[in-house]
């Protein structure tokens, strides 16, 4: 199984809670998410390139592209567009929750009369 084929389930599955989120007519701050997966994506970019360097984690040759950005595979950065979209759309469809405690006063208005 390549890495690619293993981001195309986790995409796939992205793809679909955005579509869900824009049928709810309370779609994501699209604009808000491109400027945070621009962030993310350098990020992504410079901490993958620390970690494969210094040999923290390593790649199957076999099962990676042969695109690179530094010495991080291509492959890599999916992760982050899957999990900066996703989000998102997730509390989106969840919707705001409310709290299931009661309304909590202090003692002493509970004693005035």
């Amino acid at each position: 199984m390549t890495y690619w084929l293993l981001n195309a389930v986790f995409l796939a599955i992205v793809a679909l809670l955005a579509v869900a989120a824009v049928a709810t007519h309370r779609a994501p701050r699209w604009r808000a998410i491109a400027i945070t997966t621009g962030i993310l994506l350098v990020m992504t970019a410079v901490f993958d390139n620390v970690m494969i360097s210094v040999g923290l984690v390593g790649y199957s040759p076999d099962a990676i592209s042969g695109a690179f950005i530094g010495v991080a595979p291509l492959e890599d950065f999916a992760y982050a567009v899957a999990a900066v979209v996703a989000l998102p759309c997730l509390w989106t469809l969840l919707g705001k929750r409310t709290s299931a405690s009661p309304d909590i006063r202090p003692a002493s208005e509970d004693n005035r009369a």
